[in-house]
């Protein structure tokens, strides 16, 4: 009974990978270790579990069936140890999150570093970055994304908020440019773009609570928010973006915030994680965290900057 469930996770993991060194990488593992860890179960069950060639693995008929039973097993056991650390209030095992670069930084992290130090079983692994990750490959327990989401069978989300945008420029840039006064004048602007992808993210605009979209004039075009900011800051140009990011500059004057009196467009920021029959309790509090206090947070630092404009 000792050896019974040695290498399981190991052979379980392999299965699910194209090939034993990706197995590794997920499982933190060398890849020498991952396949000694299958040899010996192969040996000691008698059986090949593998088919491998120079450039991928697939399972045999034996390997397909042992993997749906270790797959049953592992998530009764799973959901066990889940009843019991829920019933004690406790968390436990790696909490591994992928976020968005600076919104993770300035918003999230901090409220998921507060929760890591309430729950010192629990081990939290932060990842920041602002491509759409696979969740399931790249083994992530849950994701901050921000927008309309695509449907999805796979995936669970949950709503924990919006943010708001503003249109803002240096006080200098309207001296010489002057104040725009209505939406169409933006397109006379100089403007300061985000771009993604080698694309430019188009500005929008609310009308009659309708949004609408055009592309910017841009003169200055960055891959990075903290850089459209900055170039703002400078005073070369008007630069459209969310308040978490420059509520810090309205407050101080090195911005100043126009069309203040119409309203703002705003994007959803939800939590994502991949569908399964019992969530985690370390996945389900993380998340019940950050519907409790994500929101406040935004709506104190879009005050905040309001106050400032």
């Amino acid at each position: 009974m000792d050896d019974r469930l040695a290498g399981i996770e190991v052979f379980v993991a392999t299965a699910e990978s194209p090939s034993f060194a990706q197995a590794a990488t997920r499982l933190h593992l060398t890849r020498s270790a991952v396949a000694k860890s299958v040899a010996r179960l192969e040996a000691r069950l008698g059986v090949r579990f593998f088919h491998r060639t120079t450039r991928r693995q697939s399972l045999t008929e034996e390997g397909t069936v042992f993997y749906e039973y270790c797959l049953r097993a592992l998530g009764e056991l799973k959901a066990a140890e889940d009843l019991l650390e829920w019933g004690k209030g406790m968390v436990s095992g790696r909490l591994k999150v992928s976020m968005p670069v600076l919104f993770g930084h300035l918003c999230i992290a901090p409220l998921l570093s507060r929760f890591a130090r309430k729950h010192s079983g629990l081990g939290l692994e932060m990842s920041f970055n602002d491509r759409v990750v696979d969740l399931v490959e790249e083994g992530f327990d849950l994701a901050i994304r921000i927008g309309t989401l695509p449907p999805s069978t796979n995936l669970v989300a949950r709503r924990l908020g919006e943010h708001k945008m503003a249109f803002c420029a240096a006080p200098d840039y309207l001296q010489r440019r002057g104040m725009p006064k209505t939406l169409e004048d933006l397109r006379q602007h100089d403007a300061v773009a985000y771009t993604r992808l080698g694309r430019v993210l188009s500005w929008q605009v609310l009308r009659d609570g309708r949004s609408e979209e055009f592309k910017p004039a841009a003169r200055i075009l960055a891959d990075d928010m903290q850089a459209v900011a900055a170039s703002a800051v400078a005073g070369l140009g008007i630069a459209w973006l969310p308040y978490w990011l420059v509520h810090r500059f309205l407050q101080t004057g090195e911005l100043t915030e126009l069309f203040v009196d119409h309203a703002s467009v705003s994007f959803t920021v939800n939590a994502v994680w991949p569908y399964m029959p019992r969530l985690p309790p370390k996945v389900r509090l993380a998340v019940d965290l950050l519907v409790e206090e994500l929101p406040p947070l935004l709506s104190a630092i879009e005050a905040a900057s309001l106050g400032g404009a």
